[in-house]
């Protein structure tokens, strides 16, 4: 059984974008798309309450799924669109509907003038337990605003697709997350941009302030450190350009940063089994919350 893109659907704004998104996203890998409408079951003396009476239930449960799948297949002919129905816990379903999914993908609420994601706790569970790749996608969020305005200035979905942003920690480069990107760039036929940040070891830091010839020194390894992460990517995949920033700072700041021109942002998320349960990780919890792009978050070994 082939893979699918996989979208939760709860009915509210940001669900819907998202589904639009994932919709995209599987016209894109040719790939159907599995709408899934978690329903919460609630207790007994809830339950009989006239506003969550059978005919409320049964609109929720069954036809909010169906529907929707109408619509996207309606919008997007060229995309198999299945609905399903589930009940239970949402972050417990969806971390499990992931688990047959090429990538799972959520919605978040937009923050208004910061522009970036409101992301809740079901979002952040399902991010931080989710093994295969899962994408945020905010509530405003439009198929024009991926792609470069056209030559009026104008936004626009028939225009080339914006660059593939990939934020990468070259001391432990994964190979998973780094495909993940490179395969995206092909997809969107579209640039790279792989943003590195780094800082240097404490007993560095006053040195550099001092002399301008030893921060140079370490801004140029860094950057051959990046091209020397990239070289055999770059050969695997020969007709995406790629566009290498290697920053002195903060990751998470830089790769928000060039958030605002991208059209996917990619970030990775290191699967840690122990005691003391899952781990997003600082630059990706900060990437998570203020991207104006959507993000996935790759998990890799």
């Amino acid at each position: 059984m082939p893979r699918t893109v996989t979208v939760g659907l709860d009915g509210s704004r940001e669900s819907r974008a998202a589904a639009e998104w994932a919709a995209r996203e599987a016209d894109l890998r040719d790939l159907p798309l599995k709408i899934v409408h978690v329903w919460e079951p609630v207790p007994d003396p809830m339950a009989q309450a006239p506003l969550l009476g059978a005919e409320t239930r049964q609109h929720w449960t069954e036809r909010l799924p169906r529907e929707a799948a109408e619509g996207i297949g309606l919008r997007h002919p060229r995309v198999e669109v299945i609905g399903e129905h589930v009940s239970g816990h949402p972050a417990d379903v969806l971390a499990e509907a992931a688990k047959n999914a090429e990538l799972l993908v959520l919605g978040s609420r937009g923050l208004g003038g910061i522009g970036g994601f409101m992301v809740g706790s079901v979002s952040l569970s399902v991010v931080a337990h989710a093994e295969r790749p899962v994408v945020l996608v905010r509530a405003l969020e439009q198929a024009a605003d991926e792609h470069e305005k056209d030559p009026a200035g104008v936004p626009s979905a028939a225009t080339a697709f914006r660059p593939v942003v990939l934020g990468l920690d070259i001391e432990r480069p994964d190979p998973v997350l780094i495909e993940f990107a490179f395969d995206a760039a092909v997809r969107r036929n579209t640039s790279l941009r792989v943003v590195h940040a780094w800082n240097p070891p404490p007993y560095y830091a006053l040195g550099m302030s001092a002399d301008p010839a030893l921060y140079e020194a370490l801004e140029l390894g860094r950057s051959e450190a990046l091209a020397e992460v990239l070289r055999p990517w770059r050969q695997k995949f020969p007709d995406v350009a790629v566009v290498e920033e290697s920053r002195h700072g903060s990751a998470g700041v830089h790769v928000v940063d060039a958030a605002r021109e991208a059209s996917l942002v990619v970030v990775g998320r290191r699967i840690r089994r122990n005691p003391f349960g899952a781990h997003i990780g600082h630059v990706t919890h900060a990437v998570l919350h203020h991207s104006t792009a959507p993000v996935v978050v790759v998990p890799h070994g």
